[in-house]
């Protein structure tokens, strides 16, 4: 998966949004996918994670079912794999 270096300036505003954080997997990417289900193409999703395999998985499941991913993030400064991550993504 490749995800283009931004700003969180440059970034679109999610038009949908669900928090994970307190799911583990596979229901991270089960409410992920009722969520992406629940979009119009073209929208923009935005995931907020948490957690070594859903930081793995979710973007990977995202992205095999052909969606684009516009950014994987940390939501502070905290980088590590257990801290909490937000996923940007449209829909195709």
């Amino acid at each position: 998966m490749e995800v283009q270096e931004t700003t969180i300036d440059e970034l679109p505003e999610a038009d949908f949004f669900i928090d994970v954080t307190d799911q583990v997997c596979p229901l991270t990417f089960v409410k992920t996918k009722l969520l992406i289900e629940s979009m119009p193409a073209g929208k923009i999703g935005e995931v907020r994670l948490k957690g070594a395999e859903p930081l793995e998985n979710v973007p990977r499941s995202v992205e095999e079912h052909g969606h684009e991913i516009l950014a994987l993030r940390p939501e502070s400064d905290d980088t590590a794999v257990n801290g909490v991550h937000r996923l940007l993504f449209r829909k195709t």
